[in-house]
């Protein structure tokens, strides 16, 4: 099988662990370099959940850490989701590992650079890194194949009544990605919000492998739905579209994302009617089969050790 080989950009994050669980053991994907951003907690923080994530699966996929914080703006973070380490719930054991020494945005154009072929960028937190490699390394957008993201929303927000929380943390960034001419796949709150894991499921989790045991322990202090109702695997959605696309249905669309309103900066403004009359430079994903979204994420968990 030929695998598509990925850069996950990440803030590591209780759903960003099963996001990163996928990227890794899905047997289509070939991860390439992780990259961490402050986003659901600090950069400090998502750097040594990151690395502790590795070292639970002794990967010797490379960590480079990101920015530290939003292009012009103060870091809000998400502790109140994922709890004040960003992943409550489970004691992972003490390593030696460390992160890279090139930042994020160098660290992903070193490996653009050397890849004999272009490569997908996934991202699962806020767009700094990826703003900060475009306005440093304009020349990369070729060796990029396309940019499948976690972020926006053609409705409603999660972080203020309007605005998503990856988008809205960084709404600069995500402006600069949008207006980049890159191929972007937006996965936000109109897919992510219905890609629930049912009680039934998150209750056989201990019973099918150590990752499942380790997500079932972070999965109890999740505050993205409930244990009892079902989680939320926002993230995860990013990665899913990667190796089943069918299950979504997208639209190609004109976005642009807010940056100046006093209650509306970090909104995505997603034209689906084309009443900008402007050429669409992001393919929207709209709808999801959640039973084949499911069956999917308990194939791909299965083969995690």
């Amino acid at each position: 099988m030929e695998r598509m080989p990925i850069i996950l950009d990440t803030d590591p994050g209780i759903d960003d662990a099963v996001a990163i669980a996928a990227a890794l053991f899905a047997p289509q994907l070939d991860l390439k370099l992780m990259t961490t951003v402050a986003g659901n907690v600090s950069v400090e923080k998502t750097t040594r959940n990151a690395l502790a994530l590795m070292e639970f699966w002794q990967s010797d996929t490379p960590v480079a850490k990101g920015a530290a914080t939003p292009l012009v703006r103060k870091l809000r973070d998400a502790a109140y989701v994922h709890g004040e380490s960003g992943m409550e719930g489970y004691a992972f054991v003490e390593h030696a590992r460390r992160p890279l020494a090139e930042p994020a945005f160098e660290a992903i154009y070193q490996r653009l650079q050397a890849s004999d072929e272009p490569v997908t960028l996934v991202t699962i937190g806020p767009l700094t890194n990826i703003a900060l490699l475009l306005t440093q390394y304009p020349d990369c957008k070729d060796k990029i194949s396309r940019l499948v993201m976690m972020g926006g929303s053609a409705g409603r927000g999660n972080f203020t009544p309007n605005a998503e929380f990856n988008i809205a943390i960084d709404p600069e960034a995500a402006a600069r990605v949008f207006e980049s001419g890159l191929d972007i796949v937006m996965c936000g709150l109109d897919v992510t919000n219905t890609a629930l894991l049912s009680p039934e499921y998150l209750q056989q989790l201990p019973g099918l492998n150590k990752t499942g045991r380790m997500l079932h322990a972070l999965f109890s202090h999740y505050r993205s739905g409930s244990m009892a109702t079902g989680l939320r695997m926002h993230d995860l959605c990013a990665i899913a579209f990667l190796v089943k696309p069918e299950l979504f249905r997208v639209q190609n669309c004109f976005v642009a994302v807010e940056t100046h309103g006093e209650y509306t900066a970090g909104t995505t403004v997603v034209d689906l009617e084309g009443r900008y009359a402007r050429e669409p430079n992001a393919r929207v994903a709209l709808g999801l089969d959640v039973a084949g979204f499911q069956a999917w994420v308990a194939e791909v968990l299965a083969l995690a050790p």
